[in-house]
């Protein structure tokens, strides 16, 4: 496997779902540093941290090995949709149900 190539993988994955290289870093402990060098090919990437990275992007390793497009932009949104779901908390998921249908009856209001 090309090291640029996985590293420009795990870079565009990294930034489709909104993460900074630090909070990577701390998900796979390694330093922020280590995860520069993968991004940029200039490292290799050990079969743990991949496996962990792959479970961060909740990806199956070979979504990053492959040369295929990761994912459609609809199934992008719906990840990233999904993990900032996992993250908040109850109170949180309370007010984004509440801002999502908010919107919802704006735009059925202009139909």
């Amino acid at each position: 496997m090309d090291r640029k190539l996985l590293g420009r993988r795990i870079r565009e994955e990294r930034i489709r779902i909104g993460l900074t290289q630090e909070q990577i870093a701390e998900k796979i402990n390694v330093s922020t540093t280590y995860v520069g060098f993968i991004e940029r090919g200039k490292r290799s990437v050990t079969l743990e941290k991949l496996i962990l990275l792959a479970d961060c992007f909740q990806l199956p390793i070979d979504a990053l090995l492959h040369d295929a497009p990761l994912q459609t932009p609809s199934e992008a949104r719906e990840q990233k949709l999904r993990i900032l779901w996992e993250h908040a908390s109850d109170q949180e998921q309370e007010i984004i149900l509440s801002i999502i249908k908010v919107i919802l009856s704006k735009s059925d209001a202009h139909i």
